[in-house]
């Protein structure tokens, strides 16, 4: 008996890569942020599409479906809103194989200890963290094929929330090994390198954290993506685990043209990114991490890992050396330890180890059949787990540490601590420029004491002077509001606070104008940005505008004006309130 087919269709391949891409009869399109919502939904019936989902992560975003049967004409519906000058993205759903981050063959990567009589002392130092911090209070989304959450070191009462299976729509995230030439294997490890509990052979880099576990088929479109970091970060994720990507090219071959082969990030999976970062954590940003890729070539020709919201991940060996198919380039943040692969072409020394050390799927099914040689007789760990797939957990795990110490923390200031955090090794091979950056490996190898030491509550003090002016702000004029600060200690760090009622902020330029006495230029906070957006309550600080940065060493004394600028007709507002937070030096 047939089954029922749903949809039959063409297969793209991409000229470069020969990857194939399969397209759907579904339709991604987001209309501008000031178009109005329900005449976005008239275009979308006007051209013989059905709302399938409007997105709560980004305004005015849509997934549609064309009518069955449609075909390869969905490509003429997609063109045909494209036209619209009121359309800002739109492109049929295209599925294409996701890659993994794994690529060869224990607790090394934790703490300096003995291998097969070697003393492996390339640690991230996770160890000594642990007398701090395991991740209590934090949760770890790591999103990736399969997790066994009936593993020992998984299924602690309170260790698992809110699994899901993207690709599906249920609360099971379990591996389905679906295609049997591509079992459900990687996120299991990833997840035992994140967080494991160590209560019986592995311990993740995080033992105390909750996890999320997220299943995601290999071959996914953009809008499961989109749905997974939603997923996440609705759910109360702190830190993402990301270890997939587009498709590498052959590590070993240089004349691989995929190497040269750039993959965009879909526009709906940036979204996505840019809700997680900005609504997660209650508006502190989860923090997300990506897998830099294995393929000896350059992150910045990866979409996902080179997005400047996330952290890409680069792999080291167990002797402090980049791993020899760990992805490179501007984009790459940090490191940490990984497997490695000798490879005598580019004199390349074999590894000390076979790789990491973490949880497999339980029993024969996973990495490791149940080989004492591959990791215990019984198959429920694997010792050979590797590529930057397991670094991206691993530096996931240092992020739960981190905000373990400091909740507080946005994801700007965690990746901070990370740059700050790292240990510069391989200093010849390195090549770190005068910023500290290495292409190879960040800003160095993680080391997960000093990052939660870093991540400590520092004493501050700090003033806040705050004024209520409820000043009428008219249509097309310039009102300026000022505070006069009294004190004179240097600056450490500045916050701009402001709150006005307004029925269309994208009228408005805001103005800071900083005392004569500085010699500091006057800095725009906001400058028509939002559209038709009401009401403007907002703190800018150095994570939101770097530009802040430029009074530290200050003093404080004088007069701080606001300046607030109509450019446009018709709609007026009020500035409720403006206020100035100072850090000072100690």
């Amino acid at each position: 008996m047939m089954p029922d087919i749903r949809f039959a269709g063409g297969v793209f391949v991409d000229e470069t890569s020969q990857e194939p891409y399969i397209y759907t009869e579904n339709i991604f399109v987001k209309f501008i942020d000031e178009a109005d919502p329900e005449d976005c939904q008239a275009a979308i019936r006007e051209a013989g599409l059905t709302v399938k989902e409007e997105l709560t992560y980004a305004t005015n975003a849509f997934f549609a479906a064309a009518p069955e049967g449609t075909g390869e004409r969905v490509f003429d519906m997609a063109l045909a809103l494209l036209a619209r000058s009121d359309v800002e993205y739109c492109h049929p759903e295209l599925l294409r194989r996701r890659a993994k981050k794994a690529i060869f063959p224990s607790q090394w990567h934790l703490k300096t200890t003995m291998i097969n009589g070697t003393l492996i002392s390339a640690s991230a130092n996770v160890e000594a963290a642990h007398l701090i911090a395991k991740g209590a209070g934090i949760t770890i989304s790591v999103i990736d094929d399969g997790i066994d959450i009936d593993h020992p070191e998984l299924s602690r009462l309170g260790k698992i929330i809110t699994p899901r299976d993207a690709t599906l729509g249920t609360s099971d995230p379990r591996p389905k090994d679906f295609d049997r030439r591509y079992p459900d294997n990687h996120g299991t490890a990833c997840a035992g390198v994140a967080c494991a509990d160590g209560g019986f052979g592995a311990s993740g880099v995080a033992p105390e954290a909750k996890l999320i576990p997220i299943r995601m088929a290999s071959g996914l479109g953009s809008k499961q993506e989109a749905d997974a970091f939603q997923w996440a970060a609705d759910n109360g994720a702190d830190v993402i685990s990301c270890s997939w990507g587009p498709a590498d090219g052959e590590w070993w071959n240089p004349n691989d043209p995929q190497h040269n082969h750039f993959e965009p990030l879909p526009a709906s999976t940036r979204l996505a990114l840019d809700y997680v970062t900005t609504k997660g954590r209650g508006g502190k940003g989860c923090v997300v991490l990506f897998a830099a890729g294995n393929g000896n070539e350059s992150v910045d020709n990866d979409g996902y890992a080179s997005y400047e919201r996330v952290i890409a991940v680069a792999a080291c060996n167990d002797r402090g050396k980049r791993s020899v198919y760990s992805d490179y380039g501007k984009a790459v943040w940090c490191a940490f330890p990984s497997s490695d692969s000798g490879y005598t072409p580019f004199s390349h020394p074999d590894p000390l180890t076979p790789g990491i050390w973490t949880i497999d799927r339980v029993g024969a099914r996973g990495y490791n059949p149940g080989n004492p040689q591959l990791g215990d007789a019984a198959g429920n760990y694997a010792n050979d787990f590797g590529g930057t797939s397991s670094a991206c957990p691993g530096a996931a795990g240092i992020a739960a540490l981190v905000l373990a110490v400091n909740p507080n923390l946005k994801w700007q200031e965690v990746r901070d601590i990370f740059r700050r955090a790292c240990d510069k090794i391989d200093p010849q091979g390195g090549e770190y420029d005068a910023q500290g950056h290495s292409r190879f490996y960040g800003y160095g190898r993680l080391n997960a004491e000093t990052a939660v030491k870093l991540a400590k509550p520092q004493p501050q003090n700090s003033i806040l002077i705050s004024r209520n002016f409820n000043q009428p702000l008219p249509d097309l004029q310039s009102v300026q509001v000022a505070i006069d600060v009294s004190e004179t200690q240097p600056i450490s760090k500045l916050a701009v606070q402001i709150d006005i009622l307004h029925t269309y902020i994208g009228d408005l330029e805001i103005t800071l104008v900083p005392p004569a006495s500085l010699g500091a230029e006057k800095l725009v906070l906001h400058n028509r940005k939002g559209g038709a957006t009401r009401n403007l309550k907002q703190v800018f600080d150095e994570n939101t505008l770097p530009a802040l940065s430029t009074f530290k060493g200050k003093s404080i004394q004088g007069s701080w004006t606001l300046e607030i600028s109509d450019r446009a007709a018709r709609d007026v507002g009020t500035l409720v309130s403006f206020g100035l937070e100072f850090t000072l030096q100690n």
